[in-house]
């Protein structure tokens, strides 16, 4: 392997503007979970996603927050994206919930409409539908409204890979019954380990939040007529999350130059999704080679230089996990899994980073 320095696939890009909150926080004595910076955080999220916030442990425990809105269980059905992390379908799984996977669409990379449309007909009675934002790049929210509130199931949008997208004008999230984001080490934005709910629905958030804060009522003791969870974010990390949002834009036009100088350099590969009705965050810039062993040559390749890479999701469907579970589709996200490479694409990563990346491939 290259002594070079790592250069690795998504770090975050943090600086003295989060160190001097973080300080700040830890000065004011606010150390644990909650706190004035936690607040100023749901804030920042509540303005650039236009709607309802609270921000949480992490996308995964925003997720479950929402499966006991939704009051999921044992046998109830569960419609999701194949084409993405785990965390998606975690918290559903975990309470006995029947999963059932959904194709991506070849153009876009988001989930297939008309297998969505196929799942609720064999499913109408489904318990929710989450679809997955991917690699920053937004789902239609406008169609899948219709498609769902037709059939008066809730739409639970995983935006955890697209903040600071849209969709057809709509800020990341910006849809259905609720969303989530995620602010793990590797995403768009990052609190450490983090997530939030979000919703038009106030009573959502305001609920999410007691949840999340062990279900406490307003007395002086400790009464509970609920088991809630310590699903809520700390103070320090809602500092490290403010001065994120505040940075958010510079990271959004690095993020885009990142892609815009791999999509100029790399002609022997296909860009992805090679069709995008929405703004995209370009969390990770991926691009399509012929077939697997070309691939996986590329990997070889970068992964000497010490580069990191990575090949795109493996379908949720394909995994031994989910052994059994019904899926509409399948060949597509089959297809990327084989023939896809996420590139380094870290907010802080430099030009001659970027040249030595395409310099490797070449």
């Amino acid at each position: 392997m290259s002594e070079e320095k790592r250069i690795y696939l998504s770090p975050p890009w943090v600086g003295e503007e989060e160190k001097a909150l973080i300080e700040k926080a830890f000065e004011s004595g606010y150390v644990a979970p909650c706190g004035p910076m936690v607040d100023a955080f749901d804030k920042k999220l509540s303005s650039i996603a236009k709607q309802h916030a609270v921000a949480v442990s992490s996308g995964t425990a925003a997720l479950d927050l929402l499966m006991q809105e939704l009051n999921v269980g044992r046998g109830d059905v569960v419609i999701a994206s194949s084409l993405t992390f785990i965390a998606t379908v975690g918290p559903a799984f975990h309470r006995g919930a029947k999963i059932v996977f959904v194709d991506t669409d070849e153009k876009t990379g988001v989930i297939s409409l008309p297998l969505l449309e196929e799942a609720l007909r064999k499913y109408p009675n489904a318990k929710c539908v989450i679809p997955a934002d991917i690699y920053g790049q937004c789902s239609p929210y406008e169609s899948l409204e219709s498609i769902c509130n037709e059939r008066n199931v809730p739409l639970i949008i995983d935006a955890a890979e697209s903040v600071g997208a849209f969709s057809n004008g709509r800020p990341s999230g910006l849809g259905g019954f609720a969303s989530v984001y995620s602010f793990n080490g590797n995403k768009i934005i990052t609190t450490s380990g983090g997530g939030a709910v979000l919703s038009r629905d106030e009573g959502v958030v305001s609920r999410a939040k007691w949840r999340a804060q062990q279900a406490r009522e307003n007395a002086l003791w400790y009464e509970h007529r609920e088991v809630g969870f310590n699903y809520r974010m700390s103070n320090l990390l809602g500092a490290l999350g403010c001065a994120q949002v505040d940075r958010l834009p510079e990271i959004l036009r690095r993020k885009k130059s990142i892609f815009d100088f791999y999509s100029r350099e790399l002609s022997d590969v296909t860009i992805y999704p090679c069709e995008r009705e929405s703004e995209s965050s370009h969390w990770l810039s991926v691009f399509l080679y012929e077939n697997q062993l070309k691939r996986d040559e590329a990997i070889k390749k970068l992964s000497d230089a010490n580069i990191e890479s990575r090949p795109v999701w493996k379908p949720l469907h394909l995994q031994d996990a989910f052994r059994g579970c019904d899926v509409f589709g399948g060949d597509v996200s089959k297809k990327l899994f084989e023939n896809g490479l996420c590139l380094p694409s870290g907010a802080g990563l430099e030009l001659g980073d970027l040249e030595r990346i395409v310099e490797t491939l070449s």
